[in-house]
């Protein structure tokens, strides 16, 4: 069998578990994989552009997809006007008097010579501002988060077109990326995936706890849609009449019409995203990427600035994870600080890469359809196993109890169970890179 025809197989065999599913199951369950598999082959792709393009090792996916979460709540939730008026402008001259004394920092360290006088200035410059941001951020954010806790108590966002949050997603991660990655990239990869790992759990500690930007552990909800709500289409007269023109309940067809029209949207954004990635990997500087990812001392012997391109590579990797972010949160319709997982948004993320084939753009987006599926039905096919297993048992038994309740961690052991036998049979990835 050739490269493409088994490349093409592995695509239809993924395909025919989604339409098996829809068959089988229900077609609300089968859009529903699809539309989260495209999600996680974006996410795939963007961790596979930072370790297939660079071997960088980056475990703070997590915080770059909370970032693009946030992202739909600053851009497409109406602001909160109440608590504008009561503290916005304090908060923002806070956070503006933050940046002031770091930038003050930055240019006291830069222009001073080094000194013991350089040193206590920074440090005065640092701990005095540490109290100005203070005295002037925290009164804001009291004021604000007291209007309405309950219902509001954030400034809200701009109330712009939700769609317009997926590249200000992507702005926003590939913004913390270049913090990052200035303070980072320089280390070993081992101190690297460290560094990531802990910036990323910071990331989510500001969402959880500052309640003034996204409401922290209260949620968002009602995030607006890019496509119509089901209510308003079984309203509708003439959407009504055309589906049991079809022979479907409305209800049904109104929700299928729903996650149809995700499908299209996550689907454009897929093939744009992998197009651009096939286009660089294919180019210059994607054979530059490789050749400093396979030898660093000798790509720097060439005279290549391996610290600047490490750079590119892990802002542009973390933009295509944060668009992924905020398209996952426009899917949900709300952001949920707490539901940002390292097991679910990092270690599953890099199960995808790793499966599907590290270094190829087609063997992410296949690992990652292919690893979604089988993590939202492998938990209840485990369940459907034990019972059939555990059928001729007595009721009560110890071995019965315990195969039961060992059901509901199906989804590790799989997970486990499939890198190994990848990694063993497979190393490269069901797609190798070429």
């Amino acid at each position: 069998m050739s490269e493409t025809m088994r490349n093409t197989a592995l695509f239809a065999g993924v395909a025919a578990l989604i339409v098996g599913t829809g068959l089988f199951q229900s077609w609300n369950a089968a859009l529903l994989i699809l539309n989260m598999g495209l999600i996680s082959a974006i996410m795939a792709l963007g961790v596979n552009l930072q370790w297939g393009f660079a071997g960088l090792f980056n475990v703070g996916v997590m915080g770059f997809v909370a970032l693009g979460g946030l992202a739909t709540v600053l851009v497409a939730m109406p602001p909160t006007t109440e608590a504008w008026s009561a503290g916005g402008v304090r908060v923002l001259s806070g956070l503006l008097c933050g940046a002031a004394v770091i930038g003050t920092a930055i240019l006291a360290h830069r222009f001073m010579a080094p000194s013991r006088l350089r040193g206590l200035v920074m440090l005065a410059i640092l701990v005095g501002g540490f109290f100005a941001y203070r005295a002037v951020f925290d009164p804001g954010v009291e004021a604000v988060e007291a209007v309405n806790p309950a219902g509001t108590g954030y400034l809200g966002g701009l109330g712009l077109p939700v769609l317009l949050a997926w590249p200000v997603g992507g702005v926003l991660a590939a913004g913390a990326a270049w913090i990052i990655g200035k303070a980072a990239l320089g280390l070993r990869s081992d101190y690297l995936a460290i560094a990531t790992l802990g910036i990323a759990e910071i990331i989510l500690a500001v969402l959880k706890n500052e309640d003034w930007l996204s409401r922290g552990v209260k949620n968002v909800n009602g995030i607006p849609r890019p496509v119509p709500y089901e209510i308003d289409l079984q309203n509708d007269p003439g959407f009504v009449e055309k589906v049991q023109g079809l022979g479907l309940d409305p209800v049904t067809a109104s929700s299928l019409y729903i996650k149809l029209g995700y499908a299209a949207l996550f689907t454009v954004v897929l093939v744009l995203i992998l197009v651009a990635a096939q286009l660089a990997l294919k180019s210059p500087w994607g054979r530059m990427m490789r050749a400093i990812r396979d030898n660093e001392v000798a790509a720097q012997a060439m005279g290549k600035d391996v610290t600047r391109r490490h750079l590119q590579i892990f802002i542009l990797g973390s933009a295509v994870c944060g668009i992924a972010g905020a398209m996952m949160t426009t899917l949900d319709g709300q952001l949920i600080p707490t539901s940002y997982q390292p097991l679910r948004f990092t270690f599953l993320i890099w199960v995808m890469v790793i499966v599907g084939g590290s270094g190829n753009n087609f063997g992410a987006v296949l690992g990652g359809f292919l690893i979604w599926f089988l993590w939202v039905q492998v938990e209840p096919m485990g369940h459907w196993l034990m019972q059939t297993i555990t059928a001729p048992m007595a009721d009560g038994s110890a071995l019965k109890e315990h195969l039961l309740d060992s059901a509901a961690h199906m989804r590790l052991l799989t997970m486990g169970l499939i890198l190994l036998l990848v990694l063993r049979f497979s190393p490269r990835g069901l797609i190798p890179e070429k």
